[in-house]
């Protein structure tokens, strides 16, 4: 037996995503002909169909069902061994992969960006911005070294995620100059129910923590009038700039719109024990990465930057 090869894997996992021997070939830079002697050799070689020819169309059997699940995984360990191979430079050259939720991505991680690469200036760093469900299952799925989420990882991902605290900010209640709060310092926690909000999409670690903290505070999210969602916190922000709603939102998006004015943080008092504490929203930035996959050296090195920093 010859024995399967990556380039077979690589022609293979082609057919299976595009279900078209043409469009794989045009993908991989090679002939037609050479797609099906790969797929033909690969079925003869161990006595399975990969794929039903059913017309001119295709569709992939149980044994193509098993091997593309497999090939993507021999294949992410090649790629992740290759990355391995090239980092024996002492980190001068090579690719960091990294997945941030918004907040994170947009305001808190620049800077450790910044920092990695003036050590390491011959790194390349390329990360995706997505909300923290999006950012924790593409960790769990190995298309990020590392993940930076704001929101709590679902149960279902846990067995697959490490996750670390590595930071933290807080959530504040801000409205614009036209909502009636703008000229308070201060409002009770019943008031909440009283304004229309504009709210972040299911997904968002900004929104999952907030919804936790209305609960704390014995308020449903359906005892809200919620007018507008948006998946960015800059729309939302931009939403209650010249409107009448409020949002609850990171104090590191509306820092400087609370200092030029145009926005103002509200103080909520929680009197429900008969003490007027200040209710306040913090909440955890967690460092994600996978239990079992191979770690590069570059992902080591930036999250023990990201976890001194977080202690110091």
């Amino acid at each position: 037996m010859a024995g399967m090869t990556l380039e077979q894997l690589k022609i293979f996992l082609a057919v299976a995503e595009h279900l078209h021997f043409t469009r794989a070939a045009e993908e991989l830079y090679i002939t037609q002909p050479a797609v099906s002697a790969a797929i033909h050799n690969l079925e003869q070689e161990y006595g399975v169909k990969l794929f039903h020819r059913i017309g001119r169309h295709i569709e992939i059997a149980e044994a193509g069902k098993l091997l593309q699940i497999e090939a993507r995984k021999i294949l992410d360990q090649v790629t992740l061994t290759e990355r391995g191979l090239r980092e024996l430079n002492n980190l001068q050259r090579g690719e960091l992969k990294l997945g941030s939720s918004l907040t994170i991505g947009n305001y808190w991680l620049p800077s450790k960006i910044s920092e990695f690469k003036s050590k390491y200036p011959g790194i390349t760093v390329n990360c995706t911005l997505a909300n923290a469900e999006t950012i924790s299952v593409g960790t769990a799925m190995g298309q990020f070294d590392l993940g930076l989420v704001e929101g709590d990882v679902k149960p279902e991902l846990q067995n697959n995620l490490e996750q670390e605290i590595i930071g933290s900010d807080r959530l504040q209640i801000v409205v614009g100059k036209n909502h009636p709060w703008f000229e308070k310092q201060e409002i009770e926690i019943a008031e909440l129910t009283k304004t229309p909000w504009v709210m972040r999409e299911p997904g968002s670690g900004t929104q999952h923590r907030f919804e936790e903290a209305l609960q704390n505070w014995g308020i449903n999210l359906s005892d809200l009038n919620v007018i507008l969602v948006f998946n960015s916190g800059e729309m939302t922000k931009a939403a209650i700039e010249s409107g009448v709603g409020a949002i609850g939102i990171s104090e590191l998006m509306v820092r400087n719109e609370i200092k030029l004015g145009t926005l103002r943080a509200i103080r909520v008092i929680d009197n429900r024990n008969g003490e007027n504490a200040i209710a306040q929203i913090t909440r955890p930035f967690y460092k994600l990465k996978h239990r079992q996959r191979f770690q590069t050296g570059l992902s080591k090195a930036f999250e023990e930057m990201l976890v001194q920093g977080g202690r110091g």
